[in-house]
């Protein structure tokens, strides 16, 4: 199953929800907005993450380069 991740950054914790192929929301989560602890997380779920959406903000160039450069595919 393809899935769509989004994340809503905070300066100590970022909040995750997925969303289905079929628009189901599948997982919500928190976790440490550090780019090592994402991936980590994101590399843990079942499916295939399609994309990951970032909000723009203070942190979102750095998460978005530890991200991408671990193989995902951030917007």
């Amino acid at each position: 199953m393809r899935l769509f991740v989004g994340l809503d950054v905070s300066l100590a914790k970022t909040a995750i929800c997925v969303v289905s192929e079929h628009g189901k929301i599948v997982k919500e989560a928190q976790v440490a907005s550090e780019p090592e602890v994402l991936v980590r997380w994101a590399r843990e779920q079942e499916g295939t993450i399609a994309a990951i959406g970032l909000e723009a903000g203070p942190l979102s160039q750095w998460l978005h380069r530890g991200l991408s450069g671990a193989g995902l595919d951030v917007v």
